[in-house]
């Protein structure tokens, strides 16, 4: 899918540590794509060298990272995601744009409410 993506300049793709290996890294590289992979060096080396990390844009992509992963962690527990208690794509997408919804207007409380 992702060599399909048309761009005409460099362009990154950030990942969790599952796809820090040394094929997916590669494979990135031969298109033209800087692979923004979290780095999973427990028990093994990190196909993500110093070319990546050396860049200030791989810390701004693994903080990003961090904020997508905290939505979907808020998902799970507080808004029921975890295990769901329907069946059926209309049903379950329904269910994922209320939680969704949900989570949007918890978030804009807490920024209408932060100091200026």
């Amino acid at each position: 899918m992702v060599g399909e993506i048309p761009h005409p300049g460099r362009v990154t793709l950030g990942a969790d540590k599952n796809y820090d290996t040394a094929d997916m890294v590669d494979a990135l590289r031969v298109l033209g794509i800087t692979p923004h992979v979290a780095q999973n060096d427990t028990r093994r080396r990190s196909a993500i060298d110093h070319r990546t990390t050396r860049h200030p844009g791989y810390a701004i992509s693994q903080q990003k990272r961090k904020r997508i992963e905290e939505i979907f962690g808020w998902l799970k527990t507080v808004g029921g995601l975890r295990k769901l208690r329907h069946r059926g794509v209309a049903r379950v997408e329904w269910i994922f744009t209320f939680a969704v919804a949900a989570y949007n207007l918890v978030r804009m409380t807490r920024l209408r409410a932060a100091p200026v």
